[in-house]
Order: C-alpha cells, then sequence, then structure tokens
C-alpha cells in the first residue's frame, strides 16, 4: 500500500469499497465501523449471498441507522475498485492483484486502527503460539485491572478473529490493546507512517512492545520462500525506538530481529540463557519459567532485582506441553516490562485456561480426554502436539498441502498410538512419507464422523485423541475454526450426556 495522508477523522460522504466480507470479523466490522461513521459503502465478495449469510445477518441491523450498502457478491467489478475513494483489502488478497492497482487508495481494518488508536500498543506474531501469547498477555493485563492494579481496560484483537475496529471507538489512552498479526496484516502495513501527536511522522505500526513466538516454515504456496515471509514478519519491530522493546526467542531468526531492532531487547530460551544476556528461560521440561535482568539493563523492571532470577511462570499450568510454556514466558517478559510485578503475573499466568482451537480439552468419556487442536496447520506444531501429552495418543491429521515439509509431522506421528488421516492433498503427500517410514494409519476419510469413528475405534482408556492436523483446512471445512468446531460438535455428539468441557 502507498504511503498517503493521515486518514480523516470522519468518514462521511465517502465512497468506500469493503473487499471480502469474510466470515471472521474483519470486513464485517469494518462495514460497521464505516457506516457508522457514515462512508458510502460498497461490499464485495467473491463469496455468494448463501456463504455470506452470517455476516449478511448481522448487517441488517445497519438498516435505518446508515447509509444504505451496496452489496456487488459472487464477483468482483473493476469499475468498483476504479470509484472508490479507498478499499478496505483483506488481508489474504495479493497486493499485486490488477483489481488493487486499479484503486486510488488501499487500506486493511488494521491500518485504519493504528491511525487512530489512543492507546498503549503490545504486538505479536510468529509462526505459531501467537494467538497463545496474545490472549495469555490479554489474560494478565485484564487480570491487573480486576486488581486494581492499572488504570483503563485491556482488549484483545486481530488475527484472532477479533477485528480491532469493533473497540476503537471505546478506546482511551490509558487502555492496552493487544494486537496478533499475521504476516499477511503486517506485509500490508510496510512503509505506512503517520503523523505523530507531537507533529512529526513515525511508522503507522509501532507497539511498545512486540513479541515474536516460534517461526517455522509456513505460507510457502504463498510467499514462495521463507526470507519473503521473514520480511514481512520483521515489520512488526521497525518502526520502533529505543523507548519500545523486543522480545524474541533464541534461535537464529529470533536472535536475527533482536540484532535489527532498536528497541530493547528481551530473549526467551528453554535453557538458561548466559549472565549477560536479558530475559527468561524454562527450569526443566516440567519446571517454572524464570527471568533475569543483567546490571548493564537500560530500564529497571519492577520486582526484578538485577542479575537475580526471578519466577514468572509456574511449574503447573492448565495448557499442556512446553511450548506452550515458552508462549506464556514471552507474554510474562512483555509483561514485566509494562510494569506489573512477578508475583502478579506468576498468579496470573497459572490460572490462564488457554484458547479455543490450542490443544483446546473439550470432553472427557469412557476414560478418553478429547482435544481439539485445528490451529496447528503446520507440520511442525502438530508434531510438538504429540510431545504435549504423558498418556497415548490418537492422532487426527491431514488436510490441505500449503507446500511444507511434512518430514517434522512423520517424525511426530511416530511416537502416536493409532493415525488418522482426513482427505485432502496434504494428506495424499503424507500417505507416501508414513508408507516409506513404515507407520500405518487409517483413512484418508472425507467425512469427518468417519474419522471420529476411526478415532474411537483406536482409543482405550486412559487415552487421548487429538485433532492436530498440520495442514490447511480448505477442502473438507470452510477454515480451521470451521474444523475445529465441527470436530467438537462431532464427538460430542456420539457421547451425548457424557462430561462435556466447553472450550
Amino acid at each position: 500500500m502507498e504511503n498517503t495522508p493521515a486518514l480523516p477523522s470522519g468518514y462521511a460522504g465517502m465512497r468506500v469499497l469493503v473487499m471480502g466480507l469474510g466470515l471472521h470479523g474483519g470486513g464485517l466490522e469494518s462495514v460497521r465501523y464505516l457506516a457508522r461513521h457514515g462512508a458510502e459503502l460498497t461490499v464485495t465478495d467473491l463469496r455468494d449471498e448463501r456463504v455470506l449469510a452470517p455476516s449478511l445477518e448481522q448487517l441488517e441491523a445497519l438498516i435505518g441507522e446508515a447509509p444504505p450498502i451496496r452489496y456487488v457478491l459472487g464477483r468482483h467489478d473493476i469499475e468498483d475498485f476504479k470509484r472508490a475513494d479507498m478499499v478496505i483489502k483483506n488481508p489474504g488478497v495479493r497486493p499485486d492483484s490488477p483489481l488493487l492497482k486499479a484503486a486510488r487508495r488501499i487500506e486493511t481494518d488494521i491500518s485504519l486502527f493504528l491511525a487512530c488508536a489512543p492507546s498503549r500498543l503490545i504486538a505479536v506474531t510468529g509462526s505459531k503460539g501467537k494467538s497463545s501469547t496474545a490472549s495469555a498477555i490479554h489474560w494478565v493485563l485484564q487480570k491487573a485491572r480486576n486488581q486494581g492494579l492499572l488504570p483503563g481496560r485491556a482488549y484483545l484483537g486481530g488475527n484472532i478473529t477479533v477485528s480491532p475496529l469493533s473497540f476503537l471507538d471505546a478506546l482511551t489512552a490509558e487502555d492496552d490493546v493487544v494486537l496478533e498479526l499475521s504476516s499477511w496484516q503486517l506485509g500490508d502495513l510496510k512503509g505506512r507512517l503517520k503523523r505523530s501527536d507531537t507533529g512529526h511522522t513515525e511508522a503507522l505500526l509501532k507497539p511498545r512492545v512486540a513479541v515474536f513466538t516460534a517461526i517455522m516454515a509456513d505460507h510457502l504456496d504463498y510467499y514462495g520462500s521463507m526470507d519473503a515471509y521473514i520480511a514481512d514478519k520483521r515489520i512488526l519491530y521497525q518502526g520502533q525506538d529505543a523507548q519500545d522493546l523486543t522480545i524474541a526467542g533464541d534461535d537464529d531468526w529470533g536472535q536475527s530481529f533482536l540484532r535489527e531492532s532498536r528497541g530493547r531487547s528481551l530473549v526467551y530460551a528453554e535453557r538458561p540463557l548466559p549472565a549477560d544476556v536479558a530475559g527468561g528461560w524454562l527450569d526443566g521440561p516440567g519446571g517454572p519459567g524464570l527471568a533475569r535482568v543483567p546490571h548493564h539493563f537500560p530500564e529497571p523492571l519492577v520486582g526484578v532485582p538485577l542479575g537475580e532470577p526471578v519466577e514468572l511462570v509456574p511449574p503447573g499450568v492448565l495448557v499442556p506441553g512446553a511450548h506452550q510454556k515458552k508462549n506464556l514466558l514471552a507474554a510474562a517478559l512483555s509483561l514485566l516490562d509494562l510494569g506489573l510485578s512477578p508475583d502478579c503475573i506468576r498468579g496470573s499466568m497459572g490460572a490462564f485456561p488457554g484458547i479455543e482451537h490450542r490443544l483446546e480439552f473439550f470432553h472427557e468419556a469412557a476414560g478418553i480426554r478429547f482435544y481439539n487442536d485445528t490451529s496447528a496447520t503446520i507440520p511442525e506444531a502438530a508434531a510438538a502436539a504429540l510431545t504435549a501429552f504423558d498418556a497415548p495418543v490418537v492422532l487426527v491429521t491431514g488436510g490441505t498441502d500449503k507446500n511444507l515439509d511434512f518430514t517434522p509431522l512423520v517424525r511426530g506421528a511416530a511416537r502416536a498410538k493409532a493415525r488418522i488421516l482426513l482427505a485432502g492433498t496434504g494428506s495424499e503427500r503424507l500417505k507416501l512419507l508414513l508408507d516409506e517410514a513404515g507407520l500405518s494409519y487409517q483413512g484418508p476419510f472425507d467425512r469427518l464422523d468417519r474419522a471420529i469413528r476411526a478415532s474411537l475405534e483406536a482409543a482405550a482408556a486412559g487415552d487421548v485423541v487429538v485433532l492436530s492436523p498440520g495442514c490447511a483446512s480448505f477442502g473438507m471445512f470452510v477454515n480451521e475454526f470451521d474444523r475445529g468446531r465441527q470436530w467438537k460438535e462431532g464427538v460430542c455428539t456420539m457421547f451425548s450426556g457424557s462430561s462435556v468441557h466447553p472450550g
């Protein structure tokens, strides 16, 4: 997107085209927000009225309260793009789209938000773990406000399917906003500037804290190379200065982020850090998450004696897995820098329940525990799920290919008691690798109920059954969240009357 002048405080009379109404909030909330502010709206989407019915029904409430909305569904018309004063782009649309090249001005719900938001911003990205990390930060910030430790309110939005436009009008300078940002959302912010309150120009994205979770190969069908994918991730910290903080892991990608960032740095790791490195680590697989700040760190942190380790994440947390505890440690480091004490952080982290679709425990029946890990959309994430449990695991996996290397998933699948495949282009590749490794499997199943039955036949009391696909969801499902919800509904339907634990 081109650099443009500051956005107007109101949109009355502006001709705005929303490209991609969608079903997850970004397009829908853009329409709601701009309609409230008087824009003349056209909504265009390649999907038709039947598919978009849930979003269209929600917009019916705007009738009579805002200018009429014009819909162009099932197609895009380039003349609409030429006529619009501003186009609101869906993050999944490639920036080289001929339709976008015809537009005068391109924004997203994130850019509209950042141009106007008065609040302190904590931004989180990564390949896996970003939703859990962002949610944990928000959870603790909420708890701190419930205890009267911070003024204002805490909000959570972004790629986690809550558009920040849904709460923009309510924000004050005392609030905190935690944004989960995907590589696509970050790419749309490249080079974007705004005028600050003091009159100088600064980056549109300037988080007070930028947090990187685990970096792995992802979306290579879109980017073509890891370098291109990582280039968009780097945008997270490029607007920061010495007043801000960047947090990243101790791997090669994380270290490159910390070297480039102009903000202060904290690192997190699985093993103890050198005495001169500021950050945190896990004290063994089942141990707590510790933090230590060396004497040369430029800013004091509340309740952290220089050079002495303090506990931020308790040994026992509610969501299983070392990778989850690392996410909580990254979140805890950000909260420490935002002014919360180790005691406050540790107490709230111990009660963090996790989030829907990420190793979500949702049902128990016949002595079998069922988990929903549908957001494990890359092979490494599915492999990590298999290490999170002490009990035998029946793995339900597979789906649509994203041009990723399935070797980590095959290695991880060797740990499973049984392997159940869902239909998809990724599963066809996965079958070949499982055959080569001598690992048996059932499927691929093109109906979820059949996959559920197969998993039940393979499981026994004391086992865990987990949906952790390692693939995209398209084909059998609308998206990964639809896949997770159908999985939960399907399992619970087969055990109606059993103990159900809502996610």
